[in-house]
């Protein structure tokens, strides 16, 4: 980190000030984006899709839980994973406190990962979450949100994430989906966000933003690790 400079408290008021007028443009710009998000088109969905849950089968409709709007986390964690993608892992550390109150705004929040429900539970388990998740590994449900890549469809380009075509041969990548029910049961896709999208629901990040180092990254989440596995010093 460089040396910054070191000035009377009135200079640096002054400049504090100026910063916040920008931090009060950044507010007011983030909420007329957020309107117009709230603004994009619908898409009703059509598939009927089952995932295997701790309550049995269950529909898209089901996860809604008794509620209009359901927030999806497409969770990294494959059939043949034996663990969680650390950075999705850092994501949904921040999701239980939230949730609590989210339940009680009219919206539900899934994770779901195309890994079997058993080892989704043992993962579950040892990193101590409570909020609900859900396998969709009988389904195209992850390959119809692009967070999930046939080798075959990479090749032929036919695979796109994050709104662009997709080079890499990867098999799953981390993503938000968000979807309403109306009275009649009709499902309809809102919005999807990809990549650092992604961003916005990870706090540490937002506290680390405010410190004199920031992220202090090489790379996006270099430095993350899975919650029960950092170094004591």
């Amino acid at each position: 980190m460089d040396q910054p400079r070191i000035v009377s408290r009135e200079e640096w008021t002054r400049e504090r000030k100026a910063h916040l007028a920008k931090e009060k443009e950044f507010t007011r710009l983030r909420d007329q984006l957020s309107a117009q998000r709230r603004e994009l088109p619908w898409v009703k969905v059509d598939t009927t899709y089952v995932f295997d849950t701790p309550k049995g089968k269950q529909t898209l409709a089901d996860l809604f839980d008794g509620r209009s709007q359901l927030i999806v986390y497409h969770f990294m964690l494959g059939p043949d994973d034996t663990e969680g993608c650390p950075g999705c892992s850092f994501l949904v550390d921040h999701v239980d406190g939230a949730n609590l109150h989210l339940a009680h705004h009219d919206v539900t929040f899934v994770a779901v990962s195309r890994a079997p429900l058993a080892k989704l539970k043992a993962y579950k388990k040892r990193m101590g979450w409570h909020f609900p998740w859900v396998s969709s590994g009988n389904t195209t449900f992850n390959y119809d949100y692009n967070v999930s890549f046939t080798q075959e469809d990479v090749a032929k380009g036919a695979a796109t994430y994050n709104y662009e075509k997709l080079d890499e041969a990867i098999d799953d990548l981390p993503g938000i989906s968000v979807f309403y029910k109306d009275a009649n049961g009709d499902i309809f896709h809102t919005y999807s966000s990809y990549a650092r999208g992604g961003d916005i629901l990870i706090g540490a990040y937002n506290y680390l933003d405010l410190t004199p180092k920031g992220r202090n990254e090489s790379s996006t989440m270099d430095w993350v690790r899975r919650h029960d596995r950092y170094d004591t010093p």
